[in-house]
């Protein structure tokens, strides 16, 4: 969830890198831990869309081989079944996964899908410790099996001794193997003829979309739907930087009114979030992006109107945007919007707020959301599996794994990746495949426009078009942090799933 912000070039090593497990000082390479497999097996009811079901739950750790039968890693997962299971034709199964990369599944499994919940508290307000669970009644587990899985080096995932972490972490390496265990796990489970779905958040929609198209042409797995939470397919809409002066800040603009209408920046008549958001919109496509596209040319005259327009728009004072030559960066405007206040508006949720060492510098200190968020998920996890699951391990359960050397050849000859690509591959060989784009008007991570604008630039078919929907909640990226956006996103992905498998 953390690392999208970092460039998407190619992962060329320098001479001074060297993956973990690699020996290039004449010692001893420090062997990686792997998980023995193991798995436990209980049953339990929960309150879920107002009714009282039974399921089963499955923790546990599947080794992962290749093609010559060696192992390669041991990938933890957790899933869910309802009973009595009936017919696996007539039940659909969810695989779900987080983003990152460097993300154990752990945030839409309690936040969002799975049957237990975990109550962080709204805004600013955090809930104190000790963190509880509760049943989930916006879990999906009323209409699909769900699967929870956490890729190498998340969770309890890790590579088979001796074998190189460079392998698992890439675009490519990624789905290849997070597309393994998937089919590994419809063959053991005898869910081959199940309609089936992939989930995923922030970074597990990049891996969900170069999985839609992998797991048809390696595995001839045809999915019936993928949810896209918080979604970034296109690097291009969010790494700002030389050579690309001109998307990311036309995508990033709609979610800067939002935000500063929120936080009562903006003029009266751009004071709703709703009306600023579309204003901004506008502006970014009918004027912003054409001045940008200008460079050089754009005349003084001109350039004074955009600075005074995207004052308005963003709250930011136009000696602010005119020093910044018209393109503020997400870190500068976390930091500027509320400068005068001693506060920062938080990356993933822009409605929260934080408290940095002092007013000066360009970047807050900290994303003020994941304080809000890590302490009760990490708690509850560790307590749940334990005790719930009847999962024993003494692995640090890694929720956020950062630091990750991650391959983003999959780019090619772009330096940016682009998995819709791959996305408009799988829909148009699988033309009932349906995709849902789920976009928090709040989240400066992964902006509402940038997912958006993507969608429109893929050239679909007339026939297939319509197979993607787009859906906003007054929300962040963690969508499910706020009540009223966790209920319609239920509604949203139930009609989804019914559609889906209609």
């Amino acid at each position: 969830m953390a690392d999208e912000q970092k460039k998407a070039a190619g992962s060329a090593k320098t001479d001074t890198e060297k993956d973990p497990g690699e020996d290039k000082s004449g010692e001893e390479p420090r062997r990686p831990e792997v998980v023995e497999e193991k798995e436990s097996v209980t049953e339990h009811t929960a309150k879920i869309g107002r009714k009282q079901l039974r399921y089963q739950a499955v923790a546990r750790t599947t080794t992962l081989r290749d093609a010559d039968g060696k192992d390669k890693a041991s990938v933890f997962s957790i899933s869910y079944t309802r009973l009595p299971a009936g017919d696996a034709a007539d039940r659909p199964i969810l695989f779900s996964f987080n983003g990152g990369p460097g993300s154990a599944s752990v945030w839409l499994h309690l936040g969002l899908f799975g049957p237990r919940f975990i109550e962080v508290g709204q805004g600013d307000i955090p809930v104190k410790p000790p963190y509880r669970l509760r049943d989930n009644e916006a879990s999906l587990l009323d209409l699909c099996d769900l699967v929870f899985i956490d890729p190498v080096s998340t969770g309890y995932s890790r590579p088979a001794p001796g074998e190189e972490l460079k392998q698992f972490h890439g675009v490519k390496e990624d789905a290849e193997w997070v597309g393994e265990y998937i089919r590994h796990h419809l063959g053991r489970t005898k869910r081959w003829s199940s309609p089936k779905f992939l989930a995923g958040e922030s970074y597990g929609t990049t891996r969900a979309a170069a999985l839609s198209d992998h797991l048809q042409d390696r595995h001839g797995i045809y999915l019936n739907g993928v949810m896209l939470i918080s979604a970034v397919l296109n690097f291009q809409t969010i790494l700002y930087g030389r050579g690309n002066d001109v998307l990311p800040y036309v995508c990033y603009l709609p979610s800067y009114a939002t935000t500063a209408a929120y936080h009562g920046r903006l003029g009266k008549s751009l004071s709703d979030p709703h009306k600023a958001a579309q204003a901004a919109e506008d502006y970014a496509l009918d004027e912003l992006g054409p001045a940008l596209m200008r460079g050089r040319r754009l005349d003084g005259k001109k350039a004074k109107a955009v600075a005074a327009r995207l004052s308005e728009l963003t709250g930011l004072t136009v000696d602010c945007i005119e020093k910044n030559g018209l393109r503020v960066q997400p870190h500068r405007f976390m930091k500027e919007l509320l400068r005068d206040r001693g506060r920062t508006v938080g990356r993933l949720d822009s409605r929260y707020t934080g408290i940095d060492f002092d007013r000066g510098g360009e970047s807050p200190e900290y994303d003020p959301l994941f304080p809000m968020v890590q302490g009760g998920y990490t708690a509850a996890f560790n307590q749940y599996v334990r005790e719930e699951l009847d999962f024993e391990s003494d692995l640090n359960y890694e929720i956020i794994k950062s630091g990750l050397d991650w391959n983003y050849g999959h780019a090619g000859k772009n330096r940016y990746v682009d998995v819709s690509e791959d996305l408009r591959a799988a829909m148009s060989k699988n033309r009932e495949l349906r995709v849902l784009v789920a976009s928090g008007i709040y989240d400066l991570g992964t902006p509402h426009f940038g997912a958006e604008y993507t969608v429109d630039h893929m050239p679909l078919d007339e026939s297939i078009a319509d197979h993607i929907t787009t859906t906003r909640y007054e929300s962040g990226h963690m969508m499910y942090v706020h009540k009223p956006s966790l209920d319609q996103l239920r509604k949203d992905l139930a009609a989804f799933v019914g559609e889906a498998t209609r």
